[in-house]
């Protein structure tokens, strides 16, 4: 399988994990933990395959970046956290620095 989609994988499940995270309340709530273990657990499997073919600081900038970015639209659409003005240039930074990590990769994997 290509690694891209892996990561793609890694990132959306890495997406879910969080959401279910803020949903079970600190661990009260059953079915958002377990939606939180699931969700982790098959983002670190897809990443743990995607670095067999993309170089982990790489792989590591575009799923941490990419997570974050996404962790902190869903906050703000889901969840009605604020977006300021800093967020939103901290999250333009993040973005940036993931082109940057992946250019400076070569075009390798």
């Amino acid at each position: 399988m290509n690694a891209y989609i892996l990561l793609t994988a890694a990132i959306a499940s890495e997406l879910f994990g969080s959401t279910m995270m803020k949903l079970s309340d600190g661990f009260r709530r059953l079915l958002p933990s377990i939606g939180m273990l699931a969700g982790m657990g098959c983002a670190f499997y897809c990443l743990s395959l995607a670095l067999q073919s993309i170089p982990l600081g790489t792989a590591y900038a575009i799923w941490s970046g990419v997570g974050t970015a996404a962790t902190a639209l869903i906050g703000a659409f889901v969840f009605r956290e604020a977006i300021t003005a800093k967020t939103i240039a901290g999250l333009a930074l993040i973005v940036a620095g993931v082109v940057v990590m992946r250019l400076a990769a070569g075009g390798e994997a």
